[in-house]
């Protein structure tokens, strides 16, 4: 522990918390906590980082202490509590999230996708601020098809596709009409007659299949906005800035939102951990995973798992550089001992393969001790006592 010292009056509270333990983080938070009193001295100071410094130093783990063992029991037991069901995400009605314990599956699997992609969209300045500029961002963002635009009829008899054009919804959309037939003509390869809100144009063919089959491209074309975003909700919220206007998207496109005119790209999110891998680096993946598992629990009322479990195993399944996913594909199916990849996922291949290869197991984790009932190199059964006898070298006296 740090001793008092006679310090200078205009920095000696601060010279008191830099003289401590803590890391810098929490120095800074104690420094800020207590400069905020202005009634305290600099003796109060002092016992205040000291009592800090002292539970800080209670809270780390013991050496030898088998963390893995206790994160998995940890984020384990009350997994079991979780629900199999499908939640609306933050109170948004209009889009569902997978929740529960699916949604904490696909976390530690890693999964490419998830099962329905989404992300949080904070917005800057008057953006957030004004429903009309807030607007602009979405129709930037969500993607826009023609069946939004218009309606859409086949002619028969003439071979002819027609759209009738809602000149409403154009304005709204900010799409001229003139747009709207250079991408079709582009996108389809056809020739396209467009006459104000009116556009028609049809196969090069007479060909009633080829004529539906141009249909069906149409419908596919995203005219506006991001081709994997279907649809954004717009929700005035209140968040640390105030109140603001915050959208809600389903389907994710990370890199492609966070470069918009509009976007806050400091706050937006997404539940896509490779996204935020692609576009941000492994750190910002590994911050994601513990947020998003931390997320999970919390929504199922599993608040009391302590973060520092969550945050091991995103060290785990980033400390590489790369995301892997804790099963046989990942971190388990990658570890050095025989018998502890055997013991989780088909056992007979991994014995076999490594009779095969001429692998030696050192017998060094929990698992494969376990199996083969030796006392684990843990805790204790990390120490070896020896007995054996004792002389003293005992000089002669001169009385």
């Amino acid at each position: 522990m740090t001793e008092l010292r006679d310090y200078d009056v205009d920095d000696d509270i601060e010279a008191v918390v830099e003289d401590t333990d803590l890391p810098v983080r929490l120095r800074n938070e104690v420094y800020e906590a207590v400069e905020a009193r202005d009634d305290i001295t600099v003796e109060e100071a002092d016992e205040i980082a000291k009592a800090v410094e002292t539970r800080y130093l209670d809270t780390r783990v013991d050496p030898l202490d088998p963390v893995g063992t206790v994160s998995a029991q940890s984020i384990g037991e009350p997994g079991t509590q979780m629900t199999m069901n499908t939640f609306h995400y933050a109170g948004v009605a209009e889009i569902d999230v997978t929740q529960g314990l699916p949604r904490l599956i696909e976390l530690v699997d890693a999964r490419k996708e998830p099962d329905t992609p989404m992300m949080t969209v904070h917005l800057d300045d008057e953006y957030a601020d004004d429903r009309e500029k807030a607007h602009e961002v979405v129709w930037k963002i969500e993607a826009t098809k023609i069946l939004a635009l218009g309606d859409v009829s086949t002619n028969v008899a003439d071979m002819q596709v027609r759209i009738d054009l809602n000149e409403a919804t154009l304005e709204e959309r900010m799409i001229e009409p003139e747009q709207i037939a250079e991408t079709i003509q582009s996108s389809l390869g056809v020739e396209v007659l467009q006459q104000d809100a009116v556009i028609q144009f049809g196969p090069e063919e007479p060909s009633y299949r080829d004529l539906l089959q141009l249909v069906e491209e149409l419908r596919e074309i995203t005219f506006k906005g991001i081709e994997e975003v279907s649809r954004v909700v717009i929700r005035k919220e209140e968040t640390e800035q105030g109140e603001e206007f915050v959208l809600y998207t389903e389907g994710s496109a990370f890199g492609d939102v966070i470069g918009i005119e509009g976007v806050d790209a400091s706050r937006t999110t997404t539940n896509n951990i490779h996204e935020v891998y692609r576009q941000l680096g492994v750190e910002a993946a590994r911050e994601a995973i513990i947020n998003e598992t931390m997320d999970t629990l919390e929504e199922q009322g599993l608040d009391d798992v302590n973060i520092r479990h969550l945050m091991l195993v995103a060290d785990i399944m980033t400390n590489k550089g790369t995301i892997e996913s804790i099963g046989r594909h990942g971190i388990s199916g990658n570890k050095d001992s025989v018998l502890a990849r055997a013991a989780f996922e088909v056992t007979v291949n991994h014995l076999l393969d490594a009779a095969i290869h001429g692998e030696v197991d050192d017998l060094d984790g929990v698992t494969e001790n376990v199996i083969v009932g030796k006392p684990i190199k843990l805790g204790t059964g990390d120490v070896d006592l020896r007995m054996g006898s004792f002389t003293p070298d005992v000089g002669s006296s001169s009385d």
